[in-house]
């Protein structure tokens, strides 16, 4: 078991007698991938105790894969771990570099389906691939960190900065820090986007976070604290299973969407996660509710592409022509940014997995 080392320094010298090298127990170790699809993807491996993450530093450094306890807790697409590739901007093309993992991020000028701007817009022209372009954007400035703070903790970092620009266009900036505490099985996500034009532009922003097999399995639960879920569309509409209901795969089952109107606490934060008691384990996203006015669950049951996605989100899965339509398009001004939040962690056992189901209990019936 990790040593418990928050808020106590002693617990500095207990872990430093029994280890060599604190890299026995936690490390956060740049790396780089040598074949297929994957071949000269750099990446930042992060080892705190049981919990093993990768973040992806030629895509965004998203999150791809983690582990808790040597169990995979995400999805990954059928193409893989995907590299630069031609797939970055094109239309629904893009399906073939989404890889899925614990969360990749969307935007900025665009989320969900592609798009282009009609005739006669007051939009300037443009084509918006699926789920927009920052996904696949290479860092810089990329480092990685692992220190002893003066409290006590062992914290592991890794940040860098992605930019989302055009002649003649958008200049968006992305300053991204990833930090987890060892003994914590959590990830923290802190983002800043930064508009570095001299005009307003669209800042549509989604984490697309995606659980797969074995936490995704027959029996596991959705768990939201879900005040009223509207089906995206007639296929889902027709699903008769429950938002919340994990079944076993199918055979080339439609995908459901739902748009979910969350409940928040008092101080204004709110949740959502997967959890799987026969296995033991969830995850849990946390962030403040004002931050993301809409949430959407993308429930995958078909064989080979079984997933559940959980997505907060500043705009709508309906997608940028819809936001346009009704004039709510969400913009940031030139020269200042925005911030945004994530947290996910790791729940283990029946007593975690049932406190998590009573807080979003208390949410809905106080909502």
């Amino acid at each position: 078991m990790p040593i418990d080392n928050r808020n106590n320094t002693a617990a500095r010298a207990a872990m430093l007698a029994r280890v060599g090298s604190v890299q026995q127990a936690a490390y956060a170790r740049p790396i780089e991938y040598q074949e297929g699809r994957a071949h000269g993807l750099k990446a930042i491996e992060v080892k705190n105790g049981p919990l093993r993450f990768m973040s992806m530093a030629d895509r965004a450094l998203d999150v791809a894969q983690i582990e808790y306890r040597g169990e995979n807790l995400t999805f990954l697409s059928k193409p893989g771990l995907n590299g630069r590739n031609q797939f970055d901007t094109n239309g629904l093309e893009a399906q073939r570099s989404i890889m899925g993992g614990l969360f990749f991020t969307c935007g900025f000028e665009n989320i969900c389906a592609p798009y282009v701007t009609p005739a006669g817009s007051k939009y300037p022209a443009g084509s918006y691939p699926m789920h927009g372009r920052i996904r696949t954007t290479p860092a810089e400035h990329v480092s990685s960190d692992a220190r002893w703070t003066e409290n006590g903790d062992y914290v592991l970092e890794v940040s860098g900065e992605m930019r989302e620009a055009e002649l003649f266009g958008e200049n968006m900036v992305l300053r991204r820090r990833i930090t987890s505490v060892y003994g914590t099985p959590s990830i923290t996500v802190e983002d800043e986007v930064i508009n570095e034009s001299f005009r307003d532009e669209p800042l549509m922003w989604m984490y697309h976070c995606n659980f797969g097999w074995p936490l995704l399995d027959e029996g596991a639960e959705v768990v939201i604290p879900s005040l009223k879920a509207t089906p995206r569309d007639e296929t889902t509409a027709a699903d008769d299973t429950p938002w919340s209901e994990i079944g076993a795969p199918v055979e080339n089952r439609p995908e459901s969407v739902y748009l979910h109107e969350l409940a928040a606490d008092a101080d204004g934060h709110s949740f959502a996660g997967v959890v799987n008691r026969k296995l033991g384990l969830g995850v849990v996203i946390d962030f403040a509710a004002a931050d993301f006015p809409y949430f959407m669950e993308w429930k995958s049951m078909g064989a080979g592409d079984y997933v559940v996605g959980l997505e907060p989100s500043n705009s709508s899965v309906l997608g940028r022509g819809w936001h346009e339509e009704r004039g709510d398009l969400h913009t940031i001004a030139p020269q200042t940014s925005e911030r945004k939040t994530v947290a996910f962690t790791v729940i283990e056992g029946e007593t975690a997995i049932d406190a998590l189901t009573a807080r979003r209990d208390a949410l809905v019936g106080k909502a």
